[in-house]
């Protein structure tokens, strides 16, 4: 018999703030978190605008000796893991730990790269390996928490913590493990991911209005913006959670995962791996079409991605339950993060349903008659949410969705 898998915990950090609360509270009020970059000198890039998080001091959450030792992902990763453990109250050695990531490392291959081409190899710093590698977030939370079970990363782009999520779901369902701490994180605001990003014309250059510059679904959308953080959920059987009297946040239900095998960056033109991919999430959870609230969209404010995930929902739920369903794109405000992404959506979707609020997609201004759903517009609204789906799309084909239901 499979068991039932419930969310007892969850923790974020992100351009919205430094936990759920804010990230929620912003969201809400449509406040953006898209500002020019702080980080680095953009004066010779033609994109200077970033989903930062900024006025961050890695000594407020670690030691100085730690922090040396730590690239700007795997902080956020532990900073959202810390905040998910200690919410649901997990004391236990047997958890296991997998965490999504776009590009994993980046600040720190970029400085070391920097060091070798001044200094040789003796400039190399010994950390550089153990700092960089996509595993090693995960692999930092298991050693500071004493969890001994399974622990891996995951890369699939942009659908990399949906795909977490729900390969933690399924190793829960299937009786292999009681509980897991399950995400994702990115810290690849730099230089060389922003140039190679900008020159495969993905990103919005609508440097003059940061705040304004991600409008998914409208008309004028010109690119998504580059964002960085992380979201962390704990994942546990439900007669695990109820036996410790845990606090049970939501459900996960359904979990549909497809290649579109078409090309590279562009989704299928047809929606044809997005359409499978939610229409398997639903029978996986057993959901019935017109059981589905509100949909928290992949929504990138790129031409194609919008376009076709509109094709998509139409497809699965057919023009009369699409054009009642409850659609809308928080990239809007939280920018693309990337690996991270899906995490911080299922996030959005928890809160949706506790809170019976829907988060609007901001920035909407002039419809697109190829993108015609409801997207909630520029205000947030109140809606009584049952089953909520959230979809991941990215790079390479990966489409994953998550179904949700209110416990």
């Amino acid at each position: 018999m499979s068991n039932r898998v419930v969310i007892t915990g969850e923790g974020s950090i992100s351009p919205l703030g430094v936990s759920s609360k804010d990230l929620w509270n912003n969201l809400i009020h449509g406040k953006s978190g898209i500002k020019l970059i702080e980080n680095f000198d953009t004066e010779n890039f033609n994109v200077k605008i970033a989903g930062e998080i900024t006025d961050f001091d890695p000594l407020t959450f670690f030691e100085h000796k730690e922090s040396r030792k730590l690239d700007r992902y795997t902080m956020f990763a532990m900073i959202a893991a810390n905040q998910a453990i200690k919410s649901s109250g997990l004391d236990s050695s047997n958890v296991g730990v997998i965490l999504g990531t776009g590009v994993g490392g980046m600040n720190t291959l970029e400085e070391e790269q920097s060091k070798l081409l001044k200094k040789g190899q003796r400039g190399v710093s010994p950390h550089f390996i153990p700092k960089m590698i996509p595993n090693i977030a995960g692999g930092q939370i298991a050693i500071k928490h004493g969890f001994h079970g399974p622990n891996f990363s995951l890369s699939s782009a942009c659908s990399s913590a949906s795909d977490a999520i729900g390969m933690a779901y399924r190793l829960i369902q299937s009786n292999q493990i009681h509980a897991m701490v399950c995400g994702g994180a990115e810290g690849g605001i730099t230089p060389l991911t922003l140039s190679g990003f900008s020159n495969m014309k993905a990103l919005s250059k609508n440097n003059e209005n940061p705040q304004n510059a991600c409008k998914p679904f409208d008309k004028n959308r010109d690119g998504f913006i580059m964002s960085e953080g992380s979201a962390m959920l704990i994942l546990e059987s439900l007669d695990s959670a109820q036996k410790r009297g845990a606090n049970i946040l939501a459900e996960i239900i359904g979990y549909g995962i497809t290649n579109d095998a078409y090309h590279i960056t562009q989704p299928h033109n047809e929606g044809v791996g997005a359409t499978s991919a939610i229409n398997l999430a639903l029978k996986d959870g057993g959901i019935n079409k017109d059981e589905v609230s509100y949909i928290n969209a992949h929504g990138t404010s790129t031409y194609y991605n919008d376009m076709i995930e509109t094709k998509a929902i139409k497809q699965v739920f057919g023009g009369d339950i699409a054009k009642n369903l409850l659609v809308s794109s928080t990239k809007s405000m939280t920018g693309h993060m990337l690996g991270a992404t899906g995490a911080i959506e299922a996030i959005t979707c928890i809160y949706a349903m506790n809170n019976g609020i829907i988060p609007p997609t901001i920035n909407y201004e002039t419809p697109d008659p190829e993108c015609d759903l409801n997207y909630v517009p520029n205000k947030s609204i109140e809606s009584d949410l049952n089953i909520t789906i959230s979809n991941s799309f990215g790079f390479g084909g990966h489409n994953s969705v998550l179904a949700l239901k209110k416990f």
